[in-house]
């Protein structure tokens, strides 16, 4: 065997080895963030039981149940809802407060981000941030009539 023939069986050995090595990493995650696993479903006590949470039901309501999880400093809240409307109207609501939110199929979890992205390790789902957006902008145009806007009266003084 020549030696440029050795040099390109090593560099195919190389790509070989670092694809092998690639795809052990897609399939594992790195650490959890990158391959959270499928998104979960249930009612509200599953959907908790698969986060490790004793819910306190704090809302009993037709449309959504709402329960705090409190374990010392990692508390969250955990909605569920009957529709995929009323969580789009809820969420739209909620947004406008801010925070970081994780977000499944009938469910949402409230949180601090490290909270949010620990949780989504065993609820899947998808992460989204929000910007707080309070009246204190200037501009004077902030109550619009947006979505959401109804509920936020208490946010400014005169």
């Amino acid at each position: 065997m020549n030696v440029g023939m050795r040099g390109r069986m090593r560099a195919g050995m190389s790509v070989g080895l670092g694809a092998g090595l690639l795809m052990m990493l897609v399939a594992c995650g790195s650490d959890g963030d990158d391959a959270p696993p499928d998104t979960a479903s249930g009612s509200l006590e599953q959907l908790a039981a698969k986060a490790r949470c004793e819910p306190d039901i704090q809302t009993d309501a037709a449309e959504l149940r709402q329960a705090t999880c409190d374990k010392g400093a990692r508390r969250y809240v955990l909605v569920t809802f009957t529709n995929a409307r009323g969580q789009a109207e809820w969420f739209d609501e909620a947004a406008d407060y801010g925070g970081t939110y994780l977000v499944g199929e009938k469910w949402i979890a409230v949180g601090d981000e490290k909270v949010v992205m620990r949780l989504r390790g065993r609820l899947g789902g998808t992460v989204e941030k929000s910007s707080h957006h309070s009246g204190s902008s200037g501009g004077g145009d902030h109550e619009d009539g947006g979505p959401g806007s109804s509920g936020h009266s208490g946010h400014h003084t005169s």
